[in-house]
C-alpha cells in the first residue's frame, strides 16, 4: 500500500512530482498421487460461517537470516492446536506492501488450525524482511532479494518449519504469492500446495503509469530520493507515515467496506511506518523493484509453469481496484490454476474477511488430501 504521485512527462529526464498526491493501488505429509484439477469455480455457503471462538495458542520468535554482510532478524508466529502433534506445515506469507504485517493473516491463521479432522495443522506467518515487525536494513530490497530470503527460510538447516522434503503448503497475498511462485518454478522451493490470495504482480506506479525507459528513470530517481537521509523521511511522511493517509487508502481500495476499517487497524499500521528503516522496503514497492514479473504473459507463466505439479488456488475479490481485478480476472481458467473462487473483499480478504477466506483454504486442503485416494 502507497500514496502515488501524479507523474508529468518533462524534457529532461528528470522526476516531476506535483503537490498533490493521490490514492495508489495498493499493491504478498500430503502425498498427492494425482494433480489436483478443480476448474470450475466453486461457491461455498458462507451464511453459517464465523470466525472460530477459540483462538490457537501463540507463539513468536524470530530467526536471523545472514544477508551479505547484514545479521537480519526476522519475526515470525506459530499457530499450533493445544495438546496436539502438528502433522502438516502451512507457511503464510503476508502481502507485500507499505504497511504489511503479520496480523492480516493472524485470524485465519487461528481458525484453521483449530478445526478438528484426520490432521492437525501448524500455521508459521513469517513477516518479510523490511516490513513488519522484522529488522528492516537499508539494503537494495528486490524481487531476487525476498525470493532468495524466502528458499533459505524454508530450506536451511535451522529453518522453523522444520518440515520432511517437499511437505508444505503455503498461502500467500498479493505479490508474496508471485513470489512464491517464481520461486516454486525455478525449483528453489518445492511447495506441495499454493493458495494465492488477490494475487497482484505490479507495484502502485508501474501499475497506474507502465515501465518504459522513461518512467523507469522517474522510479529511480523516487526511489532515490525516499532512501536519502532528510528528504526520504519527509517525503516518506506525506506519502505513507500518517494516519489520514492510511486511513483513507485502507477505506478506498484496500478494504472493500470501509467501515471495517477500524481505528485500531490504522493505529497499527501507522506504528509500523515509524520503525526504524520503515521506508527503505516501501521505496522499492512504490516504484516497481518487487514485481516478481514484468508483464501479464509472464505472471500466467507461473501459474503454467507447475501444470500438474502443484496444486494452486487462487482467491479473488468482488471489490478489488480495477487493475488488480483484471490481472485476478486473467487467472481464471488459466492454465495451473487447479481452482479458481471469489470471496468478499479487495487487497486484504484475509484481514476483512477472514472466516469466508479460512472456510475456502480449508475446503481446498481438504481436497488436497482427498486426491490422494
Amino acid at each position: 500500500m502507497a500514496l502515488s504521485a501524479t507523474f508529468s512527462a518533462p524534457s529532461s529526464p528528470c522526476l516531476n512530482l506535483s503537490a498533490k498526491f493521490r490514492r495508489s493501488c495498493f499493491s504478498h505429509t500430503i502425498n498427492f498421487r494425482r494433480p489436483l484439477k478443480i476448474r470450475a469455480s466453486t461457491t461455498l455457503d458462507y451464511s453459517n460461517v464465523s470466525v472460530n471462538d477459540k483462538p490457537a495458542p501463540l507463539k513468536t520468535n524470530t530467526w536471523q537470516w545472514k544477508f551479505k554482510d547484514n545479521n537480519i532478524s526476522v519475526y515470525y508466529e506459530e499457530h499450533v492446536k493445544d495438546d496436539a502433534e502438528p502433522s502438516q506445515n502451512i507457511l503464510i506469507m503476508p502481502t507485500i506492501s507499505d504497511v504489511s504485517t503479520v496480523e492480516e493473516w493472524r485470524s485465519v491463521a487461528g481458525d484453521i488450525v483449530q478445526r478438528d479432522g484426520k490432521v492437525n495443522w501448524r500455521a508459521t506467518i513469517v513477516d518479510w524482511p523490511g516490513l513488519g515487525y522484522s529488522d528492516r536494513p537499508k539494503i537494495d530490497y528486490n524481487a531476487d532479494v525476498l525470493e532468495n530470503f524466502l528458499a533459505e527460510f524454508i530450506n536451511a538447516p535451522n529453518s522453523p518449519i522444520q518440515q520432511p522434503e517437499n511437505d508444505l503448503v503455503i498461502f500467500g497475498g498479493g505479490h508474496a504469492a508471485s513470489i512464491v511462485l517464481r520461486a516454486a518454478k525455478k525449483g528453489l522451493v518445492k511447495p506441495k500446495a499454493v493458495a494465492a490470495v488477490a494475487p497482484t504482480w505490479a507495484g502502485p506506479l508501474p501499475i497506474v503509469f507502465g515501465r518504459d525507459s522513461s518512467m523507469e528513470t522517474r522510479y529511480g530517481l523516487l526511489r532515490g530520493t525516499l532512501k536519502a537521509p532528510a528528504v526520504g523521511w519527509m517525503m516518506y511522511n506525506i506519502l505513507v507515515s500518517n494516519e489520514k493517509a492510511i486511513e483513507s487508502q485502507y477505506k478506498s481500495h484496500v478494504y472493500a467496506n470501509p467501515n471495517n476499517v477500524t481505528p485500531g487497524i490504522v493505529e497499527s499500521r501507522y506504528a509500523l511506518t515509524k520503525q526504524k528503516g520503515a521506508r527503505y522496503l516501501p521505496a522499492a514497492f512504490l516504484t516497481g523493484e518487487l514485481d516478481p514479473v514484468t508483464s501479464r504473459e509472464e505472471f500466467l507463466e507461473l501459474f503454467a509453469s507447475l501444470e500438474g505439479k502443484t496444486p494452486i488456488l487462487v482467491v479473488s475479490t468482488k471489490g478489488s481496484p480495477k487493475r488488480s481485478k483484471a490481472e485476478m480476472e486473467a487467472l481464471r481458467g488459466a492454465k495451473g490454476v487447479s481452482k479458481f473462487v471469489e470471496v468478499p473483499g479487495a487487497l486484504l480478504p484475509q484481514e476483512e474477511y477472514p472466516a469466508i477466506v479460512a472456510e475456502e483454504l480449508h475446503q481446498f486442503l481438504l481436497e488436497c488430501f482427498n486426491s490422494q485416494a
